[in-house]
Formats: C-alpha cells, sequence, structure tokens
C-alpha cells in the first residue's frame, strides 16, 4: 500500500497523479474538502492589483485582516490572532496553555493528537460510538474529564461539525461542559462551520476557557494561502502572539482574508448549495448496495463499507483507475479501513461518482444518464459581440462534415431580429440556420430553442421552441429563465441523442459580470454540455490580447476550468509576428492561442449580425455607370436583413444601407426591409424626412420601391395596433404608396412555402414571419402553392411589397427584378442569370481556411472524437 499512500491522505493531486498514471486535470478529487464552487471572483483581479503595489503597503500584520474578523464576529481585537492556518494555531496551543493532558473525542482530525504528542502532553482519546453514528456524547466527555489522571485540568479538542464525520456537536453542549471545568481550556475547531445551514458559532457567548478556530481556507476554496483565525480570552491571545513567529500570515492572505470576511453573500450562496447537493448525493449512495452512509451536516459524508470482501483502499484504487480521488480512513483513530471519505463537489461530479461506486460494488454497468454518455462537443465563445463565433462555428461544423462526423450546431438563446421559419413553421435565429447549412442538415429549432427579438431597447419578443410566449421586459425574461433553461436543457439533449458531436456558440462575453448571475448560453450551458470553450477574439478591432486575459481575470474558477484556449480572429498580416504576444498569453492566462485565422475579405456567407452588415457597403459593385444601385433602408429595428445578401453575388449592382433622406440620390431602387417594430419605425421614417422623399421619387417614376414584410405594411395607407402588439394601441399612416392597410393581430403567421411572381411567371420561395394581417386592394403580386392570392403591386407608383421573405434567393427572379431596373435606367438587359447565390463554395473556402489556421488535432482531442 506504500504507492498509495497519497490517496489515504488525500488532497495531494501530484502525488495522485503519479500513482494512477492520470494527469492532475483529469482526476475529480473528493478527497480535498473545499468549496464545490471553488473562490469567489474578486480573488484573481485582488491578489493582481495586491501583487502590483505590494512595495507600498505596510507590514503584513497591519493589513485589516484582525479588524474584519472584529467586525463579522463582534469581538475585539485583543481577543484575535490572525495565523497561518489553523494549523500553526494548533501546533502553538500546547506550548501555552500550560496543561499536562489532551482529550480528543475520536475519530477526529489527526494534528491535534499530532501537536499534542510533540510537545509531551498525554493524550486521552474518547472514542465515539459508530453504533450511534459518531455523535458527541457529552456524558461520556464529562466522565473523562472528572476522572484521573485528567481530574478536570485538559485542553479538549472538538470539531464542530466533526471531521470526518460531519456531525456537529451542539453550541451549548459545549458552553456546559466549559462552566463545570474552568481549569480546562476548550478548543473548538469551527474550520468546516460556514457550510452548517443553521450554524451557531461559539464565538458568540463564549465562555472564559473556550478558544475557537475558525479557517477562511475551506469556504473560500484557498487552502494555499493558510488563512486562519483564533478567537479566545486576551490572556491566551497575548500567549499565542508571543509564541508566534512575526508576520507569519502574509500581505496576499491578509488582504484576501480582510475581503472574504465581509462576502456574506457567497457563503450564504455556498451553505445553500452543498446543503441541496448533499442531500442529494447522500440519497444516490444509499442507495447502493453494500454501503452504509452517515449523515452529516458539512461539506463531505463519512461511508461505511459492508463487505468482507473488500475494503475502502481497494475501492479507492479502483476509483482511482476511473480518474476519481476519494480519502480512505484508516488512519483516523477510531476507524478502520471499511471507512472512506467524500466531499460534496458538483451535481455532475456528484452524480459521476455515485455511478462508479455502483459499478465497482456490485458490478453493475454504469447506469444510462440523461445524455447516455457524453457527446462529443466543443463551444466557441467570445470576447465581445461579432468576434466571429458564429462564423467559425459554421466553419467547424463543415469541417466535421467533411471528416464524416454527424454534427449539429447549438446556441441556446440567441438575440437577433434576423430569424427563419423551418419546415414545420417554427421560427429560429439565422445564424443557426447558416451552421445547419454548413452541417448539410435541415435546420431545427432545436438548435435555438431560445430566440429574442429585440422590440424595444429595454424589451423583446421571446420565442421558445419556435413559438412566440410574448413580449417581456428585461426584468421579466430573468425571471422567465428559470423556465427557460429546463427548455434550453431538453433541447440540447434531443440532439445529443442524433448527433455524433455538438458545435455550441455562445453569446457576447463570458466576462460580462452584469449578466452572469442569470447566464444560460455561455458557460452554464458549458458546464451542461461538459464542453470544452475556445474563447474567440477580433484582432482587427484592436486589444485582443488584453481581452484574453481581462476575460480570463473575470471568470469564476469553475468557469476558467471549462476554457481550453483562445483563437485570434481576423488578422491582417503575417502572423509569425505574434509570437510573443501568444506566449505571453500562455503564460498569464495558462491557456494556449491554438490559432490565428486570417481576415477574410470574400466570405460569402450571411452577417451573424446587423453590425457587420451596415459596415459592408458597396461591396458588391463598385459606382460604374453600367452598375444599378439599390439602397435598402436601415430601419432603426431592422430584421432579417439577409434577404438582401443575394444581390451581393450579381456583378452589376450596388448595394448600400441607406439612413438618411441625402443619400437615396442616384438610387435606382428602394427596398424597405422587415421591421421587429414598424410602429416606430414608420414614424422614424416621417420625423427624418425619408418617408417624403421616397414618395416623391416613387410617384416620379424615378426609382423601383419594394417592400418586405413590414416593409409592405409601412408601404400601405395604416398600419393599425389594437392589442397593444408594438405601441400602444395607436393607428400610423404609412407612405401610401401600395392600396394596403394592416392590423397587427395577436396570433403570429409562421410559414414556408413556394409561390409564383404572377408579372414574371417564375418560381420563388420563402417563408413568412408576422402578426400584421393585411387587406390588399391593390393587383396582387404574388399566387401561393394553395392558390391564394399576396403581396400588393401599385400601377401608378410601380411600387410593390409582399410578406415573403427569402424572395430574392431565387437566381431567375433576382435578375428579373434586376434587368427591371437596368431597363428603366436606358441600360441593356443581360438574358442570362449572372449571379448564382449558393453558398456551398463559401463553406468550403471557409473550412479550409480555418482548418490550416487552427490546430484541428488538438480541437479534435478537446471534442473528444479521437485521441
Amino acid at each position: 500500500m506504500k504507492s498509495f499512500e497519497a490517496n489515504r491522505h488525500g488532497g495531494n493531486l501530484s502525488q495522485l497523479s503519479a500513482v494512477s498514471g492520470r494527469a492532475p486535470q483529469e482526476i475529480t478529487d473528493f478527497s480535498a474538502n473545499i468549496n464545490p464552487l471553488g473562490f469567489p471572483e474578486w480573488v484573481r483581479p485582488l491578489i493582481s492589483a495586491t501583487i502590483s503595489a505590494l512595495a507600498h503597503y505596510p507590514d503584513p500584520e497591519s493589513m485589516g485582516m484582525t479588524a474584519a474578523v472584529c467586525s463579522r464576529y463582534d469581538v475585539d481585537m485583543s481577543e484575535v490572532i490572525c495565523v497561518n492556518g489553523t494549523a500553526e494555531a494548533i501546533s502553538l496551543l500546547p506550548a501555552v496553555a500550560g496543561l499536562t493532558h489532551a482529550v480528543i473525542p475520536v475519530p477526529a482530525y489527526v494534528d491535534y493528537a499530532h501537536a499534542c504528542t510533540a510537545a509531551g502532553m498525554t493524550v486521552s482519546p474518547l472514542h465515539l460510538a459508530e453504533n450511534d453514528d459518531f455523535e458527541l456524547d457529552f456524558n461520556a466527555l464529562f466522565h473523562v474529564l472528572s476522572a484521573k489522571p485528567v481530574s478536570g485540568r485538559a485542553m479538549v479538542f472538538i470539531c464542530r461539525p466533526n471531521n470526518p464525520t460531519g456531525k456537529t456537536p451542539g453550541a451549548e453542549g459545549i458552553r456546559k461542559l466549559a462552566r463545570d471545568f474552568p481549569s480546562s481550556l476548550f478548543v473548538i475547531d469551527e474550520a468546516f462551520g460556514d457550510f452548517v445551514e443553521g450554524f451557531e458559532s461559539l464565538v458568540r457567548n463564549r465562555p472564559k476557557n473556550v478558544l475557537v478556530l475558525l479557517s477562511l481556507t475551506k469556504i473560500f476554496a484557498l487552502p494555499g494561502m493558510r488563512m486562519g483565525v483564533a478567537i479566545a480570552d486576551p490572556e491566551l491571545i497575548e500567549k499565542l502572539f508571543r509564541a508566534k513567529p512575526c508576520w507569519s500570515v502574509n500581505t496576499l492572505s491578509q488582504v484576501v482574508a480582510a475581503r472574504a470576511l465581509g462576502d456574506h453573500s457567497f457563503i450564504e450562496e455556498t451553505r445553500s448549495y452543498v446543503t441541496r447537493a448533499r442531500r442529494k448525493m447522500m440519497a444516490g449512495l444509499e442507495k447502493i448496495k453494500g454501503l452504509f452512509v452517515y449523515p452529516g451536516d458539512a461539506n463531505f459524508l463519512l461511508i461505511r463499507i459492508e463487505r468482507s470482501d473488500m475494503d475502502a483502499p481497494w475501492v479507492a484504487k479502483k476509483l482511482l483507475d476511473n480518474g476519481i480521488a476519494i480519502r480512505t480512513c484508516g488512519t483516523y483513530e477510531g476507524l478502520d479501513n471499511r471507512f472512506f471519505r467524500v466531499a460534496v463537489r458538483t451535481h455532475e461530479e456528484n452524480g459521476r461518482l455515485i455511478e462508479a461506486l455502483e459499478a465497482i460494488l456490485n458490478n453493475k454497468e454504469k447506469r444510462k444518464a440523461k445524455r447516455n454518455t457524453r457527446t462529443p462537443s466543443i463551444m466557441f465563445q467570445g470576447t465581445g459581440s461579432n468576434a466571429g463565433k458564429s462564423i467559425l462555428a459554421a466553419a467547424l461544423c463543415r469541417i466535421l462534415h467533411q471528416d464524416g462526423i454527424r454534427v449539429a450546431p447549438f446556441k441556446a438563446q440567441n438575440m437577433s431580429l434576423n430569424s427563419f421559419v423551418t419546415r414545420a413553421g417554427l421560427e429560429m435565429g439565422r445564424a443557426q440556420v447558416v451552421q445547419a447549412q454548413a452541417a448539410r442538415i435541415e435546420p431545427d429549432v432545436r438548435m435555438n430553442p431560445i430566440l429574442l427579438k429585440p422590440s424595444s431597447d429595454t424589451g423583446s419578443q421571446v420565442i421558445v421552441n419556435g413559438l412566440p410566449m410574448g413580449n417581456m421586459k428585461a426584468k421579466a425574461y430573468v425571471d422567465y429563465k428559470k423556465i427557460a433553461i429546463g427548455a434550453v436543457e431538453d433541447a440540447y439533449d434531443s440532439l445529443c441523442d442524433e448527433f455524433e458531436a455538438i458545435v455550441l456558440e455562445g453569446a457576447g462575453s463570458p466576462g460580462e459580470v452584469n449578466l452572469k448571475k442569470n447566464d444560460i448560453v455561455n458557460m452554464r450551458m458549458a458546464r451542461y454540455a461538459e464542453s470544452p470553450v475556445l474563447i474567440v477574439g477580433d484582432i482587427d478591432r484592436g486589444g485582443v490580447f488584453a481581452s484574453f486575459v481581462g476575460t480570463m481575470e473575470v471568470l469564476a474558477q469553475w468557469e476558467r476550468s471549462l476554457v481550453s484556449g483562445f483563437i485570434v480572429n481576423k488578422f491582417r498580416g503575417d502572423a509569425g509576428l505574434l509570437g510573443d504576444a501568444l506566449n505571453y498569453t500562455q503564460r498569464h492566462t495558462g491557456r494556449p492561442v491554438i490559432g490565428v485565422v486570417p481576415y477574410i475579405h470574400t466570405l460569402g456567407l450571411p452577417d451573424e449580425d446587423s453590425v457587420s452588415m451596415k459596415g459592408r457597403n458597396g461591396t458588391s459593385a463598385g459606382l460604374h455607370p453600367d452598375h444599378v444601385k439599390i439602397g435598402v433602408v436601415d430601419l432603426p429595428h431592422i430584421s432579417n436583413f439577409t434577404d438582401f445578401d443575394p444581390f451581393l453575388c450579381e456583378d452589376d449592382v450596388s448595394l448600400s444601407y441607406i439612413r438618411r433622406a441625402d443619400e437615396m440620390e442616384g438610387l435606382d431602387a428602394i427596398i424597405l426591409p422587415g421591421s421587429k417594430n414598424v410602429m416606430t419605425d414608420v414614424m422614424w421614417l416621417h420625423e427624418n424626412g425619408m418617408a417624403a422623399r421616397i414618395c416623391k421619387a416613387a410617384e416620379a417614376g424615378n426609382v423601383q420601391v419594394s417592400g418586405i414584410c413590414g416593409g409592405l405594411q409601412i408601404l400601405g395607407h395604416k398600419i393599425e395596433d389594437p392589442h397593444c402588439i408594438e405601441s400602444n394601441g395607436k393607428t400610423v399612416d404609412g407612405l401610401g404608396l401600395i392600396d394596403v392597410t394592416t392590423v397587427l393581430e395577436a396570433s403570429k403567421t409562421l410559414t414556408r412555402t413556394t409561390a409564383r411572381h404572377l408579372a414574371s411567371g417564375l418560381l420563388v420561395s420563402g417563408y413568412e414571419i408576422h402578426h400584421g394581417v393585411s387587406r390588399f386592394s391593390a393587383a396582387s403580386l404574388l399566387e401561393m402553392e394553395d392558390g391564394r392570392k399576396e403581396g400588393a403591386y401599385s400601377e401608378k407608383t410601380m411600387a410593390w411589397g409582399t410578406y415573403l421573405h427569402g424572395i430574392f434567393d431565387s437566381d431567375p427572379f433576382r435578375r428579373w427584378f434586376v434587368n427591371g431596373l437596368r431597363q428603366r435606367k436606358g441600360l441593356v438587359s443581360k438574358d442570362k442569370v449572372c449571379g448564382i447565390y449558393d453558398l456551398e463554395p463559401a463553406f468550403d473556402h471557409l473550412a479550409d481556411t480555418v482548418r490550416k489556421s487552427l490546430n484541428m488535432t488538438k480541437i479534435y482531442q478537446w471534442i473528444g472524437l479521437f485521441n
């Protein structure tokens, strides 16, 4: 068993790694009783700031830790001593207490006896009864203290809650004993007290002969910082000060401890989580035949093996082979090799331990989990919006498809006005549609279970699994997330059952501290999916390496553990010049930059959001006299802006997005796009003079005016909102270029269809997403496949409009439309289709570029597809 010494004592991952042959990060350590939530987010920046200013700090003893203890526990400074972990106080006490005997109820923390024995004290253990679940028997303790050789003078160590049993002896019982034996010193170790629900600390109403030990390293998951406190009578504290080495608690520990003592919300959050997780964990362990679980109050559980053919060291070795470390308890006096202790960790890790124990003890195969085994996955998150997450997710979808892997994209929550209707008549974000196309699979709302379509600066329409749930203000949606997360997890699990790999995309940045508490799309989703995270940064914007480092600094410990590496995106130049910056990033964060993706000038794919769309005016063609100029009105609430991407493949079209009346000069066509708030947008057009300018151009016959969806409604006479969908019940005037009136209804039309364009006889396909119900008095534009007429056309103004998104995707119709503009301008029509709106070459070009730019071997290893 010598080679297994590390596991018997627990907590030394480097030794466990050597024994098991696994890397330390591959071992789930249930032997260390520290906070399963990790340390608070403020720790890293506080340490960085402290290190930066160390030269200006006074000596460590004046760093405010003592004052913080006094403030939290309402004690005087003369009653407090800060120590280098409670172990320092335990080692000092035998030398200053003036006592020759020690009484220790066992099992207990082994260093109590070690310290007393080293000081030459006689140790009298009080064995707690196994058949009484190791409860402290106050009568038995009274008897030991009363009898010889103790005779009422002893140092009594009581750990509450006890380590390793988790039992919490009553505070009032201890106070009574202390009063009964005033010549004894009662050392009460409350290292795990902060984990206990309803815990009554003996710091308050403390008898004169009681010393309380407090540890900050367990609850704040910072064992290496050695932050301990002893609170006692001033006379005893003075003796400890004289025995203690000067400055034994370093500056960093003092600064962190002072802050930690005031972080009540983190302690409450931890206590609440540990209580729930321990109960659930205990219930699962109790179902395993051959185990007896002792009910405890702390963040760990003591377990006894009730089989004669195996013991705890053997079970521990088997678990370590599976990457799980436990604390065997044969070294505790009062226990033997039947016992082991496990810490409460995350729900997922606790479940893995329970499953592994059942497999070992009862030779059962691992039970089928909710998602079977972990589905290989990887997640792209960003340093901010528009960093390129969507495009890189599409690239990896195509790469995995090329490599013969059935892959699906997934984004838990998308905020976008650019949506799409599936064949099932359900609405989802356009970005995941593009990613599905890259994977060559049918778009499915499970790939984007929650879509938020902003209708104002503070509210959005909430769409869940493709169906509208209504409009919600920000606060209402935060409350609704408690329900929405279930839909997200169900959608993800369902995809995992059908695909071999999942490529996930986050939203914005995981470092947005104002949003993290209610996150369901970034790190929380990555943890649920057990997915490694790659953080993408846009170097074209500048500050990418500072963004990488800064993002890691504001992440919690558990969030950082999910990050595998970084990707530098949109780089112009020689990537070889970035060597020093890449090395700096890895040294500072501990994570590698796994690739530098070049700026792709002619991507040929729909943009992930309207920020990119608005910055690419004129990219389809230059200002050539043989070209026609199309202007898309950039409405404040523009939606489905990708309707116009197909024009970018026409070599005789110049496409621009316009927001002012003077930008209409020289245009051959003006298109009003879809809108998420048509009531507000039509008023905006009237107020800035664009409405009058559009009407004047249309009536003069100089410009072709067209509208898609919301644009159709704007071109009509009136828009009524009796159900307050987009306003407080207003009716607004449209531009009056088509004989159409619209009423916004509570129900929403969601459909995909094929139609014939009546004027050209050409077939077009697309989808409808709208609340409006329009009454047409003008000539119809389209005949749908079910025979109904749709859209409207004005013979007087030549303006037309339709609800059909995607009408310009049809290459023949788009050429017919452009030729009409050419004829009106006096140019010769082109007699064949010139531009092919086909995303396949663009996907393959993107995949080839990204494959060459990233360390794909490492990515495949992280995904879990290949070793």
